[in-house]
């Protein structure tokens, strides 16, 4: 039924939150005139799908959006030199078998180089066709599923991500979502067509859709 594949990428290919934690705090120290304590694991898990400025709004309550938007290009540079070379952890690593069948793609509310350093630090780019995000488009995530799916003439593509975010995403776009359950949110099951609870079931879930 379906001839391609787009993936989200935080909480549905990995967890990055490690690491960016890491690099965040790095930059932070830098800013004794920030005032807020390290960024945690929990409030990190709490911002994924959410677009980087509206992560720095929600992190940075008492600064300017001026300040706000500052700090966070400063953060999201360090973080993509950080993964290209230290990685994050890899869910299990279905791309090859699923590439043999299905065209593959990433859409991420992510910055600009983001999945490029997810790509790099997992040498993982020969899988994917094409990827689409944020930091490129400054839109929803919805309009640049769109955006990748009319740049590659996509047929018969379906999204999959791990929250709710994403699957408005796939609504706004027009294209079927599978829910990956074992990421960062909830989705109520009126809004996908397949749930897994371990990425390594999407290749099985596939031939039966």
């Amino acid at each position: 039924m379906f001839d391609s594949i787009i993936f989200d990428l935080d909480g549905t290919l990995w967890d990055s939150t490690v690491p960016i934690c890491e690099s965040w705090n790095v930059v932070l120290k830098r800013h004794a005139e920030i005032k807020r304590p390290p960024v945690t694991i929990n409030e990190l898990g709490e911002c994924m799908g959410l677009p980087m400025y509206d992560i720095a709004a929600k992190l940075f309550p008492l600064e300017s959006k001026e300040v706000q938007t500052a700090i966070m290009d400063e953060l999201c540079a360090y973080e993509n030199e950080y993964l290209s070379e230290h990685g994050a952890r890899l869910f299990e690593n279905v791309l090859s078998l699923l590439s043999k069948r299905y065209r593959l793609f990433i859409v991420s509310n992510c910055q600009d180089g983001y999945i490029e350093a997810f790509l790099k630090a997992h040498r993982l780019a020969k899988y994917f066709d094409d990827t689409e995000c944020w930091g490129r488009t400054r839109t929803c995530k919805g309009e640049s599923n769109k955006i990748l799916i009319k740049r590659n003439n996509l047929c018969n593509p379906v999204y999959a991500g791990d929250t709710s975010g994403d699957a408005e995403s796939a609504d706004y776009a027009g294209i079927p979502f599978i829910y990956a359950a074992y990421g960062f949110g909830n989705v109520s099951s009126d809004k996908y067509i397949a749930k897994i609870d371990d990425i390594k079931n999407l290749p099985e879930l596939m031939e039966e859709l």
